[in-house]
């Protein structure tokens, strides 16, 4: 395994990050214990998870996948090997539908999480998606509605950041991160922890795969200038970049097979995209979807680079990219076709 730093902390933390939001939805409590048995022999120590998970979300299942790793982490005691991130949100379905990022909610949130999780404390505390409304979740642009949205009917960015503090402070999270924000919200939250002298944002998880590379037009710059680790997610595109998918097939079992809501990643454009990275793999007789992971895995602004899987084997074969590197043929023959076709799967 290799390993980077999580920033600002320092943190030593596998460059290979598990997902686990199949667990409790695609996978059962046992093979979820058997894929962090697995992720952790294998070198993996930073796991990835969310109060509302499993996914897709379910009233009635949210917390499952972490009610999951706490059952692991009491039964084998290994906690202490493992850096946890997790997440809030302000999901309908959450709060009685009032969840928002404000003192009274984050508190209550953490409580969840670290009853669940069966631990007194978390790594990194993510917030799973803005407030506000803005373009994430495969919207490209921003329209009139987001606009006239008026930052007065949210919680301030400031109150946020003071709760999170006063987490850090408590003990409870060590760290704490945005997920699937802009580069103004990365930035605003940046500008609210240095002007009030305040630990800042020290992760982002945003998507980020040969099918989107929409990190690298605003974001990454940021990453490097202000010390703020991309923390990459669906880099396989939901399975699709496996090539499982090639053909119209619907493997059993399958995400898109199930669930019909990522439909981004199999529209006309990323499904000619597709096609073509499966050449590149298969005319330098590469696995394809190793060599969609080995692409994220050597890009400079990625922290970590978040992999799910819904079985053992294919959890071994998604960490053993991370012994690929990619020749400079095949960069090219990627560039080559993102320059063509990029980002059909915003």
């Amino acid at each position: 395994m290799h390993y980077t730093t999580l920033p600002q902390i320092n943190e030593k933390v596998s460059k290979i990050c598990l997902g686990t939001m199949t667990w409790g939805q695609q996978n059962d409590e046992s093979e979820a214990h058997a894929q962090m048995d697995l992720a952790l022999s294998a070198g993996v120590n930073f796991w990835d998870t969310a109060e509302m998970y499993p996914s897709p979300p379910e009233a009635d299942k949210q917390g499952d996948t972490e009610r999951h790793i706490g059952t692991w982490f009491a039964k084998t005691k290994q906690r202490n090997k493992v850096i946890l991130a997790s997440k809030m949100s302000p999901a309908s379905f959450l709060r009685d539908g009032q969840s928002r990022y404000n003192v009274k909610h984050i508190s209550s949130a953490i409580d969840g999480n670290l009853e669940r999780l069966q631990t007194d404390y978390i790594d990194l505390y993510q917030l799973h998606w803005p407030e506000r409304q803005t373009n994430f979740f495969s919207q490209r642009g921003y329209n009139e509605e987001m606009a006239a949205q008026s930052l007065d009917d949210l919680t301030p960015f400031l109150e946020t950041i003071q709760a999170l503090n006063d987490e850090i402070k408590k003990g409870r999270i060590r760290a704490y991160g945005l997920s699937n924000d802009t580069a103004w919200g990365l930035m605003r939250y940046l500008w609210e922890a240095e002007k009030n002298n305040l630990i800042a944002p020290i992760t982002v998880q945003n998507p980020y795969s040969l099918l989107n590379r929409l990190y690298e037009v605003n974001m990454a710059e940021i990453a490097h200038r202000e010390n703020v680790g991309l923390l990459a997610y669906s880099p396989l595109g939901f399975g699709v970049l496996s090539g499982k998918y090639l053909d119209g097939k619907r493997p059993k079992g399958a995400r898109l097979t199930m669930y019909d809501r990522f439909q981004r990643y199999i529209n006309d454009e990323a499904k000619s995209a597709t096609e073509q990275y499966a050449k590149i793999a298969a005319d330098a007789g590469l696995d394809m979807a190793q060599m969609a992971l080995a692409f994220v895995n050597s890009r400079s602004f990625v922290t970590s680079n978040i992999i799910g899987a819904t079985s053992t084997e294919q959890l071994k074969s998604n960490i053993d990219s991370i012994n690929l590197t990619l020749s400079s043929d095949v960069l090219d023959a990627i560039e080559a076709v993102h320059t063509r076709q990029p980002n059909p799967s915003p």
